[in-house]
């Protein structure tokens, strides 16, 4: 009877919690361990328990040292028979995992689950010590993600740069050699478009999106894209409200820490920008109003009479004086 219901698909015993349906009791009785939570399958070398047999038979594996599936292609050998098949990848260049945002394909989720923090902009990992946030957890670019940052925090730093004292832990002597080029001035990585060179090959990477066009940070919020993270970051705070620059003369907060930096100069007084026609100094937003002086440009105009005028707040007190006075 219970062979004839196994060739005709016709199930047996079916679980009250998801309606999935076993031919067999015993299945239905495992099965329904996900749902209950229950656990009864011990590991005797760690505690560890497990709701499935097969599980804890493959964990075990941890302890022993054993690993039973192996690659008829290089020998390498594994412990879960997930690794080889994942692995196994690696010969057929198989890559079924693709991004829905650029078509990117990845032979492994996890990669792509990475690389669509490129995109969003997210990082969720982020150091204890300082707060510092970085996309990566470990092992991918060396300079952006938080296991090697954590090393400034926890390692013994012999290296040490002999102008200006900063240091770098053991295995990071190549970035105290990086470092230096801040000071030598040296500047070897150059662009083959246009010429300029840099002290970092990062800087350069980031520099050639220029010339290439691409963009691959992109806001969730519009769709605006961007070929800077620092650009997306800074963008994403048109969306939040979030003013993170404050100035400390009178509170005033900003988004950007360029208006931050602008928005001093009323206090300081500083006029860093000047008139190549006179030499007179002005702030940057003050210079470009200035030039029309010598330029004689007029882009403002009014909608009543088509008067032109060089600054807004003489078209105002155009409109207010002429057309608005009773």
């Amino acid at each position: 009877m219970l062979k004839n219901r196994v060739h005709t698909g016709q199930n047996l015993h079916s679980c009250d919690q998801c309606g999935a349906a076993f031919t067999l009791q015993s299945t239905l009785k495992t099965h329904q361990l996900i749902h209950t939570g229950d656990k009864p399958y011990s590991c005797d070398l760690c505690a560890k328990t497990f709701s499935h047999s097969g599980h804890l038979e493959s964990h075990r594996r941890v302890h022993t040292g054993e690993k039973p599936y192996w690659c008829e292609q290089c020998g390498e050998t594994f412990s879960q028979s997930s690794h080889l098949k994942s692995h196994q990848r690696i010969h057929t260049g198989d890559k079924p995992y693709s991004c829905d945002l650029c078509a990117k394909t990845f032979s492994h989720s996890g990669n792509l689950e990475r690389h669509r923090r490129v995109h969003t902009g997210e990082k969720p990992y982020w150091c204890e010590q300082c707060g510092k946030m970085f996309s990566q957890s470990s092992n991918l670019k060396r300079h952006h993600n938080l296991k090697t940052h954590q090393r400034i925090h926890t390692e013994d730093k012999p290296y040490n740069c002999d102008q200006c004292g900063a240091a770098f832990p053991f295995r990071h002597q190549s970035s105290l050699k990086t470092h230096q080029l801040i000071h030598t001035g040296d500047t070897p990585y150059s662009c083959e478009q246009c010429g300029k060179t840099f002290s970092q090959s990062g800087n350069l990477e980031s520099h050639q999106r220029i010339h290439t066009g691409e963009k691959p940070y992109w806001c969730e919020q519009c769709g605006k894209t961007f070929s800077q993270s620092g650009s997306l970051k800074s963008h994403q705070r048109i969306h939040t409200g979030e003013k993170p620059y404050w100035c400390e003369q009178c509170g005033k907060t900003f988004s950007q820490s360029g208006s931050l930096k602008s928005h001093q100069r009323i206090h300081t007084g500083e006029k860093p920008y000047w008139c190549e026609q006179c030499g007179k100094m002005f702030s940057r937003v003050a210079l470009k109003s200035h030039r029309r002086v010598h330029t004689g440009e007029k882009p403002y105009w009014c909608e009543q009479c088509g008067k032109t005028f060089s600054h807004s707040g003489s078209l105002k007190y155009h409109h207010q004086s002429i057309h608005t006075a009773s």
